[in-house]
């Protein structure tokens, strides 16, 4: 049994996508705001707990291993169904403020290890993600 809701797991991801270059831009952290608010998996999730469940996986990040352990209980978490989503969320922040580390691709190939998601379903749903969040 999982510590942590599907919906707490998948914010989670997005959390840690945004901190991981050390730079939680307004960018990131309103795209986070905006997914819990419009995708059907966060239906039954009270928006106004987005932030004690980002503070909660910040607590678990500045920890010893904590890294290691936020992807442990992601992966817990998270049905089998659920996991390409999470990869497209933490991919939807990193691409957020249109430029994405070498902190945020190397977080994105853990989660990908960590998801079991295959490359080339990792590519797509990449490829998507840049499509939605290119500019004139």
């Amino acid at each position: 049994m999982s510590t942590i809701a599907p919906e707490n797991a998948l914010i989670y991801i997005m959390v840690t996508m945004s901190a991981v270059d050390s730079a939680m831009d307004d960018n990131e952290l309103m795209e986070i705001g905006s997914i819990v608010k419009v995708l059907p998996v966060f239906r039954d999730f009270n928006p106004e707990r987005i932030i004690p469940v980002a503070k909660e996986c910040a607590a678990i990040l500045h920890e010893d291993g904590g890294l290691d352990a936020v992807l442990g209980l992601v992966k817990d978490a998270l049905p089998l169904h659920l996991r390409e989503t999470g990869y497209v969320l933490a991919v939807e922040i990193a691409a957020a403020d249109l430029n994405v580390s070498a902190e945020e691709l190397r977080l994105l190939q853990l989660l990908r290890d960590t998801l079991e998601i295959d490359k080339l379903t990792a590519a797509a749903l990449e490829r998507g993600a840049r499509a939605r969040h290119m500019t004139i």
